[in-house]
């Protein structure tokens, strides 16, 4: 377990160093759509080759970030639910999920995306917009995005039996704080006993 551990530690500072070169992508983006526009208006004049490199870097951030937003547990969850269960019963419920929905779901699309990407690059597609971008490395950002989401998948599976084996603190409680759906969970079940307080009152 020592060293599965060691390598959930090595995917996780991996996953955080691509995490926070995709901050910077998001500024690089602002930045092309501010001068885009700003060209437009003063200059009359605009490319399709801005807006797609802007919705491929949108592509990069989702896909590429897609990992981290896994490794800082903020993905979309139901806890709302969860919340109410212990932390022991929230980390099987992630270690099931993780085997049986979000490995074949990543398996599945990185095999159906890769001859996507082939074809794309032996043709050298090009964009029907007048003045586009070539295709094929849109299309390799879904295989390489779900490969990093798989990767840091294993890192989050490893610690969640971890911490089931009682080798580690629970990993959902890692980067402290209450998620909105934490928050909404427990804001329901106090006025839940509010309400069952004022009823046995009367």
């Amino acid at each position: 377990m020592d060293a599965l551990l060691a390598l959930s530690r090595a995917i996780d500072a991996a996953t955080e160093r691509v995490g926070r070169l995709v901050y910077w992508l998001i500024l690089v983006v602002v930045l092309i759509s501010a001068a885009n526009a700003t060209i437009r208006k003063l200059f009359n004049y605009s490319s399709n080759a801005y807006l797609e490199i802007q919705w491929y870097l949108f592509s990069v951030i989702f896909l590429f970030g897609a990992g981290y937003t896994l490794l800082r547990n903020e993905h979309v969850r139901i806890d709302i639910v969860t919340g109410r269960l212990s932390a022991r019963a929230q980390n099987w419920i992630d270690a099931i999920g993780i085997v049986l929905f979000l490995w074949p779901m990543s398996v599945i699309i990185m095999w159906l995306a890769w001859p996507l990407f082939v074809d794309s690059y032996t043709r050298n597609e090009v964009s029907t917009n007048a003045g586009g971008l070539i295709i094929w490395p849109a299309r390799l950002m879904v295989p390489i995005g779900f490969a990093l989401l798989l990767i840091q998948s294993v890192s989050e599976l490893i610690k969640r039996i971890a911490f089931l084996t009682g080798r580690i603190p629970d990993p959902l409680e890692k980067h402290g704080g209450k998620s909105a759906e934490q928050e909404l969970a427990e804001e329901i079940a106090r006025q839940s006993a509010a309400e069952h307080d004022a009823g046995a009152t009367r």
